[in-house]
């Protein structure tokens, strides 16, 4: 299996110019600024040709002087002045524009991150099942740092060459076209070295980036597994292991930066042959007076030599950086584009005032109590329901995967108040059937139905306000104690979060933490246990206050007594709710109205405790110990 972390490599994008432009729509807004960074560009550009070009009268002038004898200082100094000013213009315009440009570029990311975040959010369970944590976070990292060098520096770096490269082409064409023959020559010397040494050196990046994921990976392995590693001894043997890897990751890095390292030197080298070249045949061309060479006219005509070269090397070393951020930004709007979780419910949750006569009013206050209104297509009338928490399964056939059914013809139906267990081997379908409950995911064949409404009749967001879920996997997001209960909903009182932490029986340990219910939590809840953790994840769906609840695995990382307790105060909680319970420690479903035991995605014995007992079958071997529950 791949380590999570493991990177892609750099790969090209498969449509260059559709995922341009649509980078560009993400700088709405920014059009003016953006043209203001291009004439920022031009300037800075144009003022090293400029101050080129002005090194031809200044050299002929001190050339006239000594020949003449006469020298003009009024001449001289104001093209010392005009050059000072041209630079000082050049350097102003490049600080305006690197800022400008760096505000739209972050700017830019951060709308682009905003939506992907905001589709992440939309998307169905089934997408993360297919990615792995690593794969998505490496968008919000690896592809954004990507696009946002190619924002704030590409680009620029793409314009500014191109503006200087048309510019001193010009210029060279304007001083001596006899020259510039030479200057094409060179050219073809220069994209054929860069074609050559720029093929082997992203070869050598790609395999780079493949070794770098692999030790990555397993530096997060062996970390997340210290315990285990120093368990078993297995501390030479991981050392081994990291060597191997870490020395074919320094073979492909070695490889990748030397053709990557050489290629600047490879041009100043040809730069440099170029500029003698050049300063021969123009030294000869002026002392001949050929083409009315001068020599200002050559001394100028060498910087511009050098200002020529210089762009084009920047570009292809640019070049790579351009398309692997093209390439992550096409796996961004993938993302983007992923269609969203499908909800085509119309049936909502509201607050309800319930008469003793049973007549329904909808309210905008909370009243403890819920009701369906559901808006009947037909006539146009719409019905009140009371929630209760009547679930219903008819003939359920599921499968993760079209052609690996995990349910089969599943049947069965939980009353108000209904404490129904299930329990089973790994892989029964037990958590399938809870995934079903919450729409997480959708069924194909069979019905299921919450207070006789088909479920894919209600809206998801209200389907689920109305369950609460404890997971056998607690998660604790970056906050206090207090918001992390709250989390179960936002607008309860302190009250009633310190109500709900005491049915979980969590309040007393909350007290002895160093600031009580402000204690921070960090990384998932580290400085707690894994119990305590759980007892939060418990008062979290206490203050919910739901009228389905399920518990999955909820109470297996706490131990006996604390459990005991839990159950006292969950009984309270548990009153006149419907409860869905899969526990593989038997002793916590005893009081269940029903117990469901599955096997291989069906149900093959349903009862409560003493008649599955009486019936001596698979929930007789498994609570007496005569098959282990895996």
């Amino acid at each position: 299996m791949p380590p999570k972390s493991q990177q892609r490599p750099m790969a090209k994008p498969e449509n260059t110019i559709a995922t341009l432009k649509r980078i560009f729509t993400y700088m709405y807004g920014f059009r003016i600024q953006f043209v203001f960074v291009v004439i920022g560009i031009t300037l800075s550009s144009g003022a090293g040709i400029a101050g080129n070009y002005l090194l031809k009268p200044i050299i002929d002038n001190i050339e006239e002087a000594l020949k003449t004898g006469s020298w003009k200082y009024s001449r001289f100094i104001s093209l010392l002045v005009v050059m000072a000013v041209i630079y000082a213009v050049g350097a102003a315009s490049s600080l305006f524009y690197q800022r400008m440009m760096m505000k739209i570029s972050t700017t830019t990311l951060m709308r682009i991150r905003n939506d992907l975040f905001c589709k992440m959010e939309m998307l169905p369970v089934r997408f993360f099942d297919k990615h792995t944590h690593g794969e998505l976070m490496s968008l919000y990292t690896n592809d954004t740092d990507a696009i946002r060098e190619m924002l704030s520096n590409s680009i620029a770096q793409f314009i500014g060459s191109a503006v200087t490269i048309v510019g001193v082409f010009t210029m060279m064409i304007i001083y001596s076209w006899r020259l510039t023959i030479l200057v094409i020559a060179m050219l073809f010397v220069i994209f054929r070295v860069i074609g050559f040494v720029g093929s082997r050196s992203s070869k050598g990046f790609i395999a780079q980036q493949k070794a770098l994921g692999t030790v990555n990976g397993y530096i997060e392995e062996m970390i997340d597994g210290q315990k285990v590693v120093k368990v078993f001894c297995h501390e030479e043997k991981a050392d081994e292991e990291f060597d191997a890897l870490n020395e074919e990751l320094c073979e492909a890095a070695t490889h990748a930066h030397t053709f990557a390292n050489i290629l600047m030197p490879i041009m100043n080298n040809l730069s440099y042959i170029h500029y003698a070249a050049t300063a021969i045949i123009g030294g000869i061309f002026a002392v001949k007076g050929v083409g009315g060479m001068t020599v200002g006219t050559v001394v100028s005509y060498l910087q511009f030599t050098r200002s020529f070269s210089m762009p084009i090397t920047q570009v292809s070393q640019q070049l790579n950086s351009v398309l692997t951020a093209l390439a992550g930004a096409e796996r961004i709007f993938r993302v983007i584009d992923e269609e969203p979780e499908a909800d085509e419910g119309y049936v909502t949750l509201v607050n309800a005032d319930i008469a003793a006569d049973g007549t329904i009013t909808e309210t905008d206050r909370r009243t403890g109590r819920w009701a369906w209104k559901h808006p009947h297509k037909a006539d146009g009338t719409v019905t009140y329901k009371e929630v209760r928490g009547n679930v219903e399964f008819d003939d359920v056939v599921f499968g993760y995967e079209p052609d690996k059914t995990v349910l089969n013809g599943i049947s069965l139906y939980a009353k108000p108040g209904q404490k129904i267990a299930f329990v089973g081997s790994t892989g029964a379908g037990k958590t399938t059937i809870i995934n079903l409950i919450n729409r997480f995911y959708d069924v194909p064949e069979g019905k299921i139905r919450y207070d006789g409404i088909n479920i894919n009749k209600i809206k998801k967001d209200d389907l689920r306000r109305s369950q609460s879920i404890v997971l056998q996997d607690t998660h604790l997001f970056t906050g206090t104690v207090m918001e992390n209960i709250r989390y179960g909903r936002l607008d309860a009182t302190d009250e009633e979060v310190y109500a709900a932490a005491r049915l979980a029986n969590a309040d007393s340990f909350i007290k002895h933490l160093e600031n009580g219910y402000e204690t921070m939590l960090t990384a998932d809840g580290a400085n707690l246990s894994q119990g305590q953790r759980q007892l939060l994840a418990i008062a979290r769906a206490a203050v919910a206050d739901p009228p389905v609840l399920i518990l999955d695995e909820a109470t297996s990382s706490i131990d006996t007594r604390t459990e005991a307790l839990i159950e006292k105060g969950m009984d309270s909680l548990m009153e006149g709710r419907t409860v869905f319970v899969i526990a593989h420690r038997l002793s916590t479903v005893r009081n269940s109205h029903a117990i469901m035991v599955l096997e291989h995605g069906r149900i093959i014995e349903r009862g409560d405790h003493k008649d599955l007992i009486a019936l001596h079958g698979k929930y007789y071997q498994l609570y007496t110990g005569m098959f282990e529950l895996s």
